[in-house]
Formats: C-alpha cells, sequence, structure tokens
C-alpha cells in the first residue's frame, strides 16, 4: 500500500499560512521562475527554435472572441464533462509530461492525488517520475497511460503489459517526437539526464535552496528524481533523453490498435491527411498538438489545427486538445471550437513550481472557477451546450472559410 508523503518542508507550508496565493497562471510562472533553478525553471518554460510557437499558441486562443448571451437562468452550472466512455469531474485533465518531480519532489504525488480528487486523468508519461502502477492506485483509476515507441522493442512490449495489469483503460501513444528538437535553453545550462555537474549547475542550485534543499530530503527520504518506469522495468532499459523514437510509424499504429484492448488516443497530430488515416486505423480518439512548441516551432498554431481537424472529422468522432491553455477562458475557447476535452501542460507545472501541492491545487481551482464563470456568460449550463454557436461571428466566418476551402480542395 503506497503511505502518503509530504514534501513540502515547515517554511513552505508557513509560506502559504501567510497569505502567500496565486491569482493567475501567469503570477504561478513568474514565483515559479524565483524558486526554480534556472535549469530546471528553462526545461519546464523552453520550447525549441526561438520558442515563438509556444507563445503563438495562446496568443492566437486570446484572440477568438466568444458571445455572450442573456436573460437564460445560469445560476447552477455543471463542469462535469464525458470523454472516452468515462465520466470526468471537469472538461480538463493533465496533459503527459516527464519528469515532472524537476518542478517539485513529490510532484507525481500531488497530481495524482487532485487527478482522484476532481475525478479528471492524469496522462501517465513513459519517462513519469513515479512508476505507472503507483500513479493509477493514488489517482484511484483516474489515469492514462502514454507510451513512446522507444529504444527497445522489449521495453515497449513490457510497458504495454504493465499498463493492461494495472488496469489502465486508456493508452495515448505520442507520435510527434520521432528525434529530438533543439531546446536552446536546455543547451545553454548543459541540462541533461543522468545530470552533468559543473561550476554552473552547482551555483545555479546553491542560489536556490529551498528546491535544493526539498529535493535532497526528498531524496534521503526516497529516492533522486528518475524516470521510474525505466528504473522499475525487468529490461532494464536506460533512459536516454534525446533517444530516437522513430518506431512509432504506421505499422506500429496498427499493430498497437489490434494489440490494446482499451481505449486508444494518438498525441501529436495535427495534418488533417494524418487524422483520416488515424480515424480509419480505429483510434478512438485524436489528440491535437504541437507538444507546446517543443518540437517543430514551425508547426501550426495548434488552435488553427484543431479548427481544420474538426472540420474533416466531423462532429462525432472524440478530439482531445493541448497547446497554450493558461485560464479558464482558453478551456472554454477550446471546447467551443471543436475539442470534447482539454489537457493542461506548462500550466500545472508552473503550479507545482510555485508552491508544491498548494500551488497546483490553486491553479487548478482558478482554471475551474474561471471556466465556470465564462460557461456561465455564454449563457450555458453544463460542458455539452457549448459549440460553433459560442463563437462570435468572425471566428465562426473562419472556421465556415476553412472548411469551405478544404471541400473545394
Amino acid at each position: 500500500m503506497i503511505k502518503p508523503t509530504d514534501s513540502v518542508c515547515a517554511w513552505h507550508r508557513l509560506g502559504w499560512v501567510l497569505g502567500k496565493q496565486l491569482f493567475s497562471v501567469a503570477e504561478a510562472r513568474q514565483v515559479a521562475k524565483r524558486r526554480l533553478p534556472r535549469m530546471m525553471f528553462d526545461f519546464i518554460d523552453g520550447a525549441s527554435g526561438d520558442e515563438s510557437l509556444r507563445d503563438l499558441n495562446s496568443a492566437m486562443i486570446d484572440h477568438i472572441r466568444l458571445m455572450p448571451r442573456v436573460l437564460i437562468d445560469i445560476s447552477e452550472r455543471a463542469m462535469s464533462a464525458s470523454i472516452l466512455g468515462q465520466e470526468t469531474g471537469l472538461p480538463f485533465g493533465i496533459a503527459p509530461m516527464g519528469m515532472c518531480a524537476l518542478s517539485w519532489p513529490g510532484a507525481d504525488f500531488s497530481l495524482a492525488r487532485e487527478a482522484a480528487k476532481r475525478r479528471i486523468p492524469l496522462c501517465v508519461s513513459t519517462a513519469s517520475s513515479m512508476a505507472l502502477e503507483q500513479v493509477i492506485e493514488l489517482a484511484e483509476g483516474h489515469a492514462w497511460f502514454q507510451l513512446y515507441a522507444d529504444q527497445s522493442n522489449g521495453f515497449v512490449d513490457e510497458l504495454i503489459d504493465r499498463a493492461i495489469a494495472a488496469d489502465y483503460k486508456v493508452l495515448i501513444l505520442t507520435v510527434d517526437v520521432p528525434i529530438p528538437s533543439v531546446r536552446t535553453r536546455d543547451k545553454r545550462n548543459g541540462f541533461s539526464f543522468p545530470m552533468n555537474w559543473g561550476a554552473s549547475q552547482i551555483w545555479d542550485f546553491a542560489s536556490h535552496p529551498r528546491w535544493s534543499l526539498e529535493t535532497a530530503l526528498h531524496a534521503i527520504r526516497h529516492q533522486m528524481p528518475q524516470p521510474m518506469n525505466y528504473a522499475t522495468s525487468s529490461q532494464k532499459t536506460t533512459f536516454v533523453r534525446n533517444a530516437s523514437r522513430a518506431g512509432a510509424d504506421w505499422n506500429f499504429l496498427a499493430t498497437l490498435r489490434d494489440r490494446w484492448p482499451g481505449k486508444l488516443v494518438v498525441k501529436g497530430v495535427q495534418s488533417v491527411e494524418d487524422a483520416f488515416r488515424i480515424k480509419t486505423i480505429g483510434a478512438d480518439a485524436i489528440y491535437v498538438s504541437n507538444h507546446g512548441g517543443r518540437q517543430l516551432n514551425a508547426a501550426p498554431v495548434a488552435i488553427d489545427s484543431l479548427v481544420e481537424i474538426r472540420n474533416a472529422v466531423g462532429g462525432t468522432f472524440p478530439l482531445i486538445f493541448d497547446g497554450g491553455i493558461r485560464n479558464g477562458e482558453h478551456v472554454i475557447k477550446a471546447l467551443a471550437a471543436g475539442a470534447d476535452f482539454v489537457m493542461l501542460g506548462r500550466s500545472v507545472m508552473y503550479g507545482l513550481g510555485a508552491g508544491g501541492a498548494a500551488g497546483l491545487g490553486q491553479i487548478l481551482d482558478l482554471i475551474e472557477a474561471e471556466a465556470s464563470s465564462v460557461m456561465g456568460l455564454l449563457g450555458c449550463r453544463n460542458i455539452a451546450e457549448l459549440g460553433a454557436a459560442n463563437l462570435a461571428e468572425n471566428y465562426e466566418t473562419l472556421m465556415l472559410r476553412t472548411m469551405l476551402e478544404r471541400a473545394a480542395e
């Protein structure tokens, strides 16, 4: 049986008691930037190339206008949703992210507890810093497993078997990381795994004593942060951060569809042609994402891809979305633009970096409250009522033009 761990030291708890509170994701990002070693913050915050796509993802969602409706009784609103046959407490979950414990020690424990509390899916990365079996137990079943076609076929087969044995109902195959991208901040900081220690890294950690002390204490009680699905593997596969994952080809997807007994989601899709083929192979949902700008910096903005793929695959095929979500308004806009469900990435990590478990809880509370308020101002009483009709005419016209242009090709 897993025992709860408290990775928050006394002075950290005291700080929150004395009134440190987060009022936005942007504020959480600034606090996390101060609290975390530069190397760790840049790993979370950074992207590929000149990092322009990361910011464009959010900016383009900001440009979407919504049409408020009036004289509707919205005094009672339900934020529950349904995705892949599962009922969730909220219309958003937590995207797969590797090595979350670099944001704050014990992060995976906090994420799993929040998933259980809020009945939302926590996507467990192949490179998670807690073993997949532990996460789904702590999350009380509210967990999906994310798979990379990693270095070793034996390791991949073992992960699939472990996910089945642990009773995961949803498997996410990530396909947009066939080769590593160039992330300038990580290169500048000498970020690697295992860690390469030099004078700059030592100074970075020494100048951020709160994070460093918490990490050291957690390591004494448990272990240093590491990719636990690798560490617990019978295959003895070593985690290599920049390893090729090019094994995820169309044949691999078809074979995985035959082998996996539950719901299968394909993540990292932006091409309409790819979406059609994935749907034909039998995936249960497509996860529209550009990896938060961490892969191809010149890729389309995520929300634009969502609109195009929704128009192409029709209104009933499940689409999951991430990319630039920084508040509850963004969640509602993505749902109105065609997503069935939304995932949070950096927003969650900023909360953890700013305040550990308490910061994570505050960010999730904020996004839920904002989403509920925006939904009510649109005249909607539940998530199922959201759709293209909630978009202001300028963006609805853009969607229609995109659909007509696609049909004419």
